[in-house]
């Protein structure tokens, strides 16, 4: 149950149904449900760009609609909506230069969002809202962004951003004369001075921005991203553009389910650990199960013996009986798990799908084969304490120690080798059967490696727009 409840994303479903009937509360929850699940767009990105003026919103809303393939919504596409009276009646306070009334952009902002691009794609609201009081009004209505991205900068930045600013009457595009302007004659031609750009005027609307910022980060608290605007335009789109990428938190149940891929001597063991003392997952080790089945003399055991025994691997059905029967215990299915040490090869991902283990996070750590001869061709044993030495990172301090140091035939060079090539030789299939994997480099830090998989548990995967 769970893992369709998760596959089809059952839990979020739920959420958005509920919230949309306390906001909504319809006289009829079934119909209204009905013509909400027929839409089908309880994914779909709903984005909020905002920030104070000359902060380079428009030009970041605007290649996220181009990227998404969404609208773009902003006061000007609005005003300029030519069916809609209501944004000829928000005219008529423009022209008469009085402030057009929030509860009215309200009602234009509903009005636009009913249309079907916005209804079955999403949308891109760029400076909206600019007060809490319409903030509340559009959450009263249902309104309300997946992601809020806030852009910001200062002042004298901002200012002197401003005041080279032209934008191309044709397309809409906002260029700069300092950072951003057109390779192509005729584009120039098209480029004019926006009004209201000097600084007396954008400082009175710097100050404007100011004093309403506060209601707007009240109103969507965590919800909110901020991005520093101060960089370059392309490193600003891809914080953004990443951001987006992925889902909100959710409070829906998840057990995580981690695959860790990598050559021996990458650390997949060690990030197991870590997982299990931070986290609470059972570990899984392949190869520690087929020992203790061996060890306990059970019915698989008996079969596996024979295969220690002459020192070849376990057959792979064998192996996914014993894995099979673990990973569906109950502490597994309630506290996660953290699997290592299988699959090796594509031919074996595929018979852990057909067993329907399907992780949902899954790692592979990238380590050179000199890194991994370092970690495994130096490692030493001391017999009598059990003591496990290191000659470059953990050398003993005693010569008496050190002289009866011995090494385990398997960390021989050679022995080392054999496994390195042969996991070289199947990873790029069994890379490409897993496509949603993560790749970090295990050559480094072990809790740095740690800290990079922590961070893609703890927050939903990307979204694929």
């Amino acid at each position: 149950m769970g893992l369709y409840a998760e596959k089809h994303q059952l839990y979020q479903l739920m959420q958005g149904m509920l919230e949309g009937l306390l906001i909504h509360k319809p006289d009829e929850p079934v119909e209204f449900l009905i013509k909400q699940l027929k839409l089908d767009n309880y994914g779909v990105p709903r984005i909020l760009i905002l920030g104070p003026p000359a902060s380079g919103k428009t030009t970041i809303a605007m290649w996220l609609c181009k990227q998404l393939v969404i609208p773009r919504i902003s006061q000007e596409t609005l005003l300029t909506t030519e069916w809609s009276a209501l944004a000829a009646k928000a005219q008529e306070y423009r022209e008469s230069q009085q402030e057009i009334p929030d509860a009215l952009w309200a009602e234009l902002i509903e009005e636009r969002l009913k249309v079907e691009d916005c209804l079955h794609t999403g949308w891109v609201m760029e400076g909206i809202p600019e007060t809490r009081e319409l903030t509340r009004l559009l959450q009263a209505m249902g309104i309300i962004p997946r992601h809020v991205v806030v852009l910001h900068a200062p002042d004298m930045v901002l200012i002197e951003r401003n005041l080279g600013k032209r934008v191309d009457v044709v397309t809409g595009e906002v260029y700069h004369t300092t950072f951003d302007w057109p390779s192509d004659e005729s584009v120039c031609l098209n480029l004019e001075v926006p009004p209201d750009i000097s600084e007396v005027a954008t400082s009175r609307r710097l100050l404007k921005y100011h004093q309403n910022y506060p209601g707007i980060l009240q109103s969507f608290g965590k919800v909110m991203k901020l991005v520093n605007a101060d960089q370059p335009c392309a490193d600003v789109f891809s914080q953004v553009l990443t951001h987006v990428q992925f889902p909100p938190w959710t409070p829906a149940p998840f057990s995580p389910r981690i695959l860790l891929c990598g050559p021996p001597g990458s650390g997949k063991s060690l990030q197991a650990a870590l997982l299990v003392q931070k986290y609470g997952v059972i570990n899984v080790c392949c190869g520690q199960l087929l020992k203790e089945a061996v060890a306990d003399e059970t019915k698989l055991g008996e079969l596996i013996k024979p295969y220690f025994d002459n020192g070849r691997p376990v057959a792979d059905n064998i192996v996914m009986k014993l894995l099979s029967q673990r990973l569906n215990q109950l502490d597994c299915h309630i506290r996660g798990w953290v699997l290592h040490g299988f699959p090796r090869d594509q031919d074996q991902a595929k018979l852990m799908r057909q067993a329907e283990i399907h992780p949902n996070r899954v790692f592979f750590l990238n380590v050179t084969t000199q890194t991994i001869l370092e970690r495994l061709c130096y490692r030493t044993l001391d017999p009598v304490t059990g003591e496990r030495y290191h000659t470059l990172y953990k050398p003993s301090a005693l010569k008496e120690t050190n002289d009866r140091l011995l090494m385990h035939p398997r960390d021989v060079e050679e022995t080392v080798m054999l496994k390195v090539e042969a996991y070289f030789r199947l990873s790029s299939s069994l890379e490409s059967f897993f496509e949603e994997a993560f790749f970090i480099n295990g050559d480094q830090d072990p809790q740095t490696v740690f800290e990079y998989i922590e961070s893609y548990i703890v927050n939903p995967l990307p979204t694929k727009y």
